[in-house]
């Protein structure tokens, strides 16, 4: 197959890029982000990067032509990113999954969206199912605007689908592992990360009594693959994650012990960090009935093993 990858120079798109590749797939991927994390793969004849915005519609029409599967990664993602830029979230996450959607119902080429579990907000109720109520906070907090770019991108999803357009939707519970952000930039596992290893406090918002459930980056890529490949997944929305529930206070003293790091936790308030634009959720547990039943995966690695991995990338240097 030819597969096409928007977003694939990121850190989700990097390493499905590589899964495709093992199985002897040509892959394409538009990104305007740079290479540094498919650098490694830039010699490979099988491997093609195009550096381009999935807002150009005539690049993005050309290459969806060529291809025999799409996958939309490309969107802006990252707390700072809500808070600071909401527009940019808005812009390129609903705009861009129409320019795609609207070129791959053109040539009939199925779509797997990457969504998130930020889609069901602060709903209560655990563990999440895909077809529960999504309860989200005031339009006020840009906090909210990037649930609601993802929310509005599955509806186009399922618009499109009923004009007879191929559709699989993923919501990712926070996925980690090598090659993810920036240390000290992004997700909450390189934001910690950067301060173990240089062995300062470890900042904790709030109590830390918050959980989550994260996901280590080749089992969220082997249930991404099957869904690109799986024909009962058309249609479906599905949860990609693992339902080992941890605090993120829990996650910083793992972190520091399996780094060796003196570090010790500073807890520090949400507004001083965030200002008001930032409300959080206390649980985001995913149910796994669909991941299993219609994709057949299972969630393989466990946290301290895939925390050990990771950690063990940021400490040969990479990341920064």
């Amino acid at each position: 197959m030819n597969v096409l990858i928007t977003g694939g120079a990121g850190f989700l798109g990097s390493h499905l890029s590589d899964a495709f590749l093992r199985r002897g797939d040509d892959v394409t991927i538009l990104d305007v982000t740079g290479d540094r994390r498919v650098r490694h793969l830039l010699d490979n004849p099988h491997f093609r990067y195009v550096r381009d915005s999935v807002l150009n519609a005539e690049i993005l029409d050309g290459l969806v032509a060529r291809s025999d599967l799409v996958y939309h990664l490309a969107a802006v993602v990252g707390v700072e990113h809500y808070v600071g830029d909401p527009y940019q979230v808005l812009n390129v996450n609903i705009n861009g999954t129409q320019a795609v959607l609207k070129a791959a119902y053109k040539h009939n080429r199925k779509v797997i969206l990457a969504s998130t579990s930020e889609v069901y907000g602060r709903n209560p109720r655990v563990p999440f199912c895909e077809d529960d109520d999504r309860v989200l906070g005031s339009t006020r907090r840009d906090r909210w605007c990037y649930a609601t770019s993802k929310a509005a991108a599955e509806h186009f999803c399922f618009a499109y689908q009923r004009l007879g357009l191929p559709v699989v939707i993923l919501r990712y519970f926070n996925v980690y592992g090598p090659r993810l952000d920036q240390l000290d930039v992004g997700r909450v596992v390189t934001i910690l990360m950067g301060q173990i290893l240089r062995r300062e406090a470890v900042t904790v918002i709030g109590d830390g009594r918050q959980t989550r459930c994260f996901t280590y980056v080749d089992d969220a890529i082997r249930a991404t693959v099957a869904a690109g490949l799986e024909p009962r997944a058309v249609g479906q929305i599905c949860n990609v994650g693992t339902d080992e529930e941890i605090s993120i206070l829990e996650l910083a003293r793992t972190m520091i012990r399996v780094a060796g790091s003196p570090s010790e936790i500073r807890f520090v308030p949400q507004e001083t960090v965030y200002g008001d634009s930032y409300e959080d959720v206390p649980r985001r547990v995913p149910s796994l009935h669909r991941m299993h039943e219609i994709l057949g995966v299972r969630a393989e690695t466990s946290l301290e093993e895939g925390l050990r991995r990771t950690i063990a990338w940021f400490q040969a240097g990479n990341g920064r």
